[in-house]
């Protein structure tokens, strides 16, 4: 049984990565109508994704006697001047969900709720791969600096990644 401060805090949570599936899937949406097909499709990727991680604490929290709340989200940005700048802000994103992560895991462990505590260390490893990820393709995209056929390869090897990302998992 989930204690109502844990309870508030996954609910908190969920509200946070409702908002990551939809600040990527409207970065999706500008790249998608910039011609940058790739890093579309990479947003369109990551957007599901972070879905997925809200469905997992939804489910979570149900299960363990708390009642999910599903409520309005704040509307995400619609807008970059560059590619490089919607990276950054993904970026200082996934810095936000890691940090609101790692308080998550503080106060179940200071309320001795060592099941939540034991759920969340997936999370965890997940803003580990998630920031990685981006600080990768902030690298990639200062090396590539104005160059537009490095954009072009660029958008090309993120779809790459995007197709990996969601190819199933080898047994």
């Amino acid at each position: 049984m989930l204690s109502k401060n844990i309870e508030i805090a996954l609910n908190k949570q969920v509200r946070i990565e409702a908002e990551s599936s939809q600040t990527y899937l409207s970065m999706a949406c500008w790249a998608e109508v910039n011609g940058l097909e790739g890093i579309a499709n990479f947003m369109y990727a990551q957007s599901d994704e972070e879905r997925q991680h809200m469905l997992k604490l939804i489910k979570y929290v149900n299960e363990r006697g708390g009642h999910t709340k599903i409520t309005d989200l704040n509307e995400p940005k619609t807008s970059y001047e560059t590619f490089k700048e919607m990276f950054e802000a993904l970026y200082q994103h996934e810095l936000f969900v890691s940090n609101s992560i790692n308080e998550l895991v503080h106060i179940t462990f200071d309320e001795k709720d060592y099941a939540t505590h034991n759920f969340l260390q997936w999370y965890v490893a997940e803003q580990i791969e998630e920031e990685a990820t981006a600080k990768n393709i902030l690298d990639k995209i200062n090396l590539i600096g104005d160059d537009k056929g490095g954009l072009y390869l660029f958008d090309r090897d993120i779809q790459q990644i995007a197709i990996a990302a969601s190819a199933p998992a080898a047994k």
